[in-house]
């Protein structure tokens, strides 16, 4: 852990990044991109000052806004289990009367459950998860240090229960791992089933960029020997690499979701932000890594 003094720590359209770096160890993550500038990436960088510089931008703040956070480092990695940055974020955010959106893939959300449901009280809370497959054993593989995904499934669940929106974000699709029918059948189901009322999907497919591309190559030829090669025939150095199997796909994703009324249009998304109390609320920056 590596601690700094930040000069700011609400970025564009209200997203905060409390943490810079991750242990959670996905093979795939965007944020290991050499453009970010995160030179150790396991070594988690932790903004010293960000509960105080937090209250002195939300005290010079004329209109209240959703506070969002997650888009780039998880807000709930193992270190938060100690620091509790996280924990302080959400209660100066609900102590002046801001709303939160937190996307994460622990379960360490629950404990800060309590603190979800208060800020709900006054503007809105939505949780979001990440859940690329609904196979537990693949999920060890591909996210080896986070929540497995059935747990993923029950802390969603009780934030429903506790009155608490939740979403997906389906992401990212890794070709000839997680690109499957019956992968993405079963995920929307049981979002149907516990209550998700939006999935954000972009494509089916994941982006590689220097960087994360040699770290993703690595753990390919550790975890599925020989696929390396397969993605190098076929991507070559592209930065997007969609699925063989993408327009079957989009087309059983987006038809399924309008089955069970499950959101999936980001344009509708959008028109909804300011109807923060009865409609979805969703943070433009959280898109902008695209």
């Amino acid at each position: 852990m590596r601690t700094i003094q930040a000069k700011s720590i609400l970025g564009n359209h209200n997203n905060m990044n409390i943490y810079r770096g991750c242990t959670h160890g996905c093979i795939y993550c965007d944020s290991r991109s050499l453009c970010y500038g995160i030179d150790d990436f396991t070594n988690i960088i932790v903004k010293a000052n960000a509960i105080e510089l937090l209250r002195t931008e939300l005290q010079k703040k004329r209109q209240k806004a959703m506070i969002c956070t997650g888009s780039m480092s998880d807000p709930y990695n193992p270190l938060e289990a100690q620091l509790e940055m996280t924990k302080k974020s959400l209660e100066v955010i609900k102590e002046y009367g801001f709303g939160a959106l937190v996307l994460t893939k622990s379960d360490l959300v629950l404990r800060d459950l309590q603190l979800f449901k208060a800020i709900n009280q006054n503007y809105k809370a939505i949780l979001q998860m990440t859940i690329t497959t609904f196979d537990d054993e693949l999920c060890k593989k591909i996210e080896p240090q986070t929540a497995l995904t059935s747990r993923r499934f029950q802390v969603l669940e009780e934030f429903v229960k506790n009155g608490i929106e939740v979403g997906v974000w389906l992401s990212p699709i890794l070709p000839f791992v997680n690109d499957t029918k019956e992968n993405i059948h079963a995920i929307v189901d049981k979002c149907h089933q516990i209550g998700v009322t939006h999935i954000v999907m972009f494509n089916m497919g994941l982006t590689l960029r220097d960087g994360n591309r040699a770290y993703f190559y690595q753990q390919l030829d550790r975890l599925f020997p020989g696929l390396k090669q397969q993605y190098i025939q076929l991507y070559h150095q592209n930065y997007e690499c969609l699925s063989i199997h993408e327009q079957e796909l989009n087309q059983l994703f987006f038809r399924r979701c309008e089955e069970l009324g499950i959101l999936t249009d980001i344009s509708q998304i959008f028109k909804t932000k300011n109807n923060y109390k009865k409609q979805l609320f969703f943070q433009d920056s959280l898109f902008d890594k695209k």
